[in-house]
């Protein structure tokens, strides 16, 4: 069953379950997918959806920092809600060693020799990684390999 697939069904449960948290943001994930369909008038692979996913759990990260910054926990535990719905959508996460083990083979393929190579480096690390690890995790990764 493709990633889109689940979502529908997912949405469709979670209608029967009334639950209504689930629904909202879960619909919301539907609509930024087929707003990225019209857009760009593609049909979205499972990898696009979970660049989607990935984009959007970076709002809400973003979000929760910001009202729990503010005062606003009330707003934050509706962001964290999302976060959780959301999160079910992506692949499992790779480790940290596995993320570190992987840029030290692309560092080494690709030849870079220190930090004016950061971009011929994270070019190629964002088309292998994507969706499989926190990309702000892997920036940091990429700066200290070609630091060292």
């Amino acid at each position: 069953m493709s990633l889109k697939d689940q979502i529908t069904d997912d949405m469709k449960t979670a209608m029967r379950a009334k639950d209504s948290e689930r629904l909202g943001t879960i619909r919301l994930l539907q609509a930024a997918m087929k707003q990225k369909e019209v857009d760009e008038r593609v049909t979205l692979d499972d990898a696009a959806i979970v660049a989607i996913v990935d984009k959007l759990i970076k709002q809400r990260k973003d979000s929760i920092a910001a009202f729990e910054g503010a005062g606003r926990q009330d707003l934050a535990d509706k962001e964290k809600a999302e976060l959780a719905v959301l999160q079910v959508y992506l692949p499992a996460r790779m480790s940290a060693d596995e993320v570190s083990a992987a840029i030290q083979a692309i560092v080494a393929e690709v030849g870079a020799k220190g930090p004016g190579d950061m971009g011929k480096v994270m070019g190629v690390v964002k088309t292998r990684l994507a969706g499989k690890a926190d990309m702000g995790q892997v920036s940091a990764a990429v700066k200290a390999a070609l630091a060292g």
